[in-house]
């Protein structure tokens, strides 16, 4: 299997043999049930459905029960869908999948939604630096983005052009993360680096290609 559905537990941080201090993220990744199977035939493409995390069933629509109810399974609370998995290795409906489909050393991708920052300035939305200290005798420049075009030509603003907005809440993939240690009796795996999203968001797991 290509991946499992996780949740961002927190960072920290471990030795390797070198004694090196790694910044690393910890994920709980799994157990995940089998919830679908498309095929080429049916659906036009190849994916394989993962269920994640228990969810009331009072809190769950009579459309989703039934879906749940075709694996043997309870409510879940998260269902994605996974494209690439290895030839041969096909998963039946309703079989659980845990963290050791991953092995240490290796290299996964992680999607996640990054943390939602609202409504920002250039300088922390675009990483502009602002004039420093020379404000040319103004009061209110320090953060301001500029100018943002010409005047008789083109006489408007062009598309893409950097300025105040929403900031986050997109979805971030961070590649090629090395897979420093797994827990299978805790169902955790920890990967060097950082993930998008706040602790207790949901992540995909990937095995990297």
């Amino acid at each position: 299997m290509s991946g499992l559905i996780g949740k961002k537990i927190g960072m920290t941080s471990v030795y390797n043999e070198n004694g090196k201090n790694i910044p690393c993220t910890v994920i709980e990744a799994g157990p995940c049930i089998v919830t679908q199977i498309r095929s080429k035939d049916k659906e036009g493409y190849d994916a394989i459905q993962l269920a994640f995390d228990e969810k009331k069933e009072k809190r769950t629509t009579k459309a989703l029960m039934g879906h749940f109810k075709k694996t043997n399974t309870t409510p879940k609370k998260v269902l994605m869908e996974f494209t690439r998995f290895e030839e041969g290795h096909r998963k039946q409906l309703g079989e659980t999948l845990k963290v050791d489909v991953f092995v240490e050393g290796e290299f996964v991708d992680v999607v996640g939604t990054s943390k939602g920052k609202g409504f920002q300035g250039v300088v922390k939305r675009h990483g502009f630096s602002g004039v420093g200290q020379s404000t040319h005798g103004q009061h209110n420049r320090l953060r301001a983005p500029g100018s943002i075009g010409a005047s008789s030509y083109p006489s408007r603003v062009f598309k893409g052009i950097r300025m105040a907005g929403r900031t986050g809440g997109d979805t971030v993939k961070m590649i090629n993360l090395q897979v420093v240690k797994i827990i299978p009796e805790k169902n955790l795996i920890v990967v060097k680096g950082a993930v998008p999203g706040c602790n207790g968001s949901y992540v995909k797991v990937e095995r990297w290609s």
